[in-house]
């Protein structure tokens, strides 16, 4: 395998093993009609409703960049809340990244009714750091604590596709994850159909989390080695989907309404 090479761009055949995961997660959610969608510059939103109460599931926004030609990039844009909740949370496995980030969206916000408050408060920087102590850390993606964990941790590398001057390209993903104690994974991998490679790459032993307001809150996730899923649940859905829509950042999105939250596999020091 060359750098991460093998993880974008691949055949349909090739896609069969990444989505795996996907589809497990598919297969546990019971299915509910849309209300909403939204997708915004950096953030897409996904409003269900179960039992007169409504959900939003948050995702990033991917963007397969800009162009003029006459061929529609969302097919049915427009048409989108007309698909019934499982078809839209398919798009998850698309070919289309912008799609797929609206497939996570709405299987974020499908997900939610099931999670019965299994979640506990706790910062994600903060329990990366307990975690961490002494111990060598990689995160694939940069966060707002990265920095901060640096003088906590016995060393720390950092993953990413744009590095910048303090990280690693993420083609050396296949040399630092395994030797890594902790990893830490952005939930936008799941998006880019990277995240189960990524997993596999951590050794038995390794603390695992995944974090972003894109990281499904599934237990089925623990099955693939994940020790935490760090996400966000959106109480105030209104406010919140003004924002998404006017190109908020996660940081103006989170002020308007989100909660970020754990949820983790036994044991996990919080």
């Amino acid at each position: 395998m060359n750098g991460f090479k093998f993880l974008f761009g691949q055949s349909n055949q090739q896609l069969k093993p990444i989505m795996k995961l996907l589809q497990n997660l598919l297969s546990t959610v019971k299915f509910e009609d849309i209300l909403k969608v939204r997708i915004g510059l950096n953030w897409t939103a996904v409003v269900i409703q179960k039992n007169g109460i409504d959900y939003c599931g948050l995702a990033s926004t991917v963007w397969e960049g800009h162009d003029h030609t006459s061929e529609p990039r969302i097919e049915k844009a427009g048409k989108l809340e007309n698909m019934s909740g499982r078809e839209l949370a398919e798009l998850a496995l698309s070919s289309n990244l912008t799609l797929r980030s609206v497939g996570i969206a709405s299987l974020n916000a499908q997900l939610q009714p099931q999670l019965a408050d299994d979640w506990i408060e706790a910062n994600a920087g903060k329990i990366l750091a307990e975690n961490g102590k002494n111990k060598r850390m990689v995160m694939v993606g940069r966060f707002p604590f990265t920095e901060g964990l640096r003088a906590k941790v016995k060393e720390l590398d950092v993953l990413e596709q744009m590095p910048g001057p303090d990280d690693l390209p993420a083609s050396q993903a296949q040399e630092v994850i395994p030797k890594a104690d902790v990893v830490a994974i952005t939930g936008m991998t799941l998006i880019n159909h990277t995240l189960e490679d990524l997993l596999k790459l951590c050794h038995p032993g390794a603390f695992v989390m995944v974090l972003g307001p894109s990281t499904p809150l599934s237990p089925i996730l623990f099955k693939y080695g994940v020790n935490l899923l760090s996400g966000a649940i959106v109480e105030k859905i209104e406010p919140v989907m003004r924002v998404v829509t006017q190109g908020g950042n996660f940081r103006q999105v989170h002020k308007a309404g989100v909660r970020l939250v754990n949820f983790g596999a036994k044991p996990v020091n919080f």
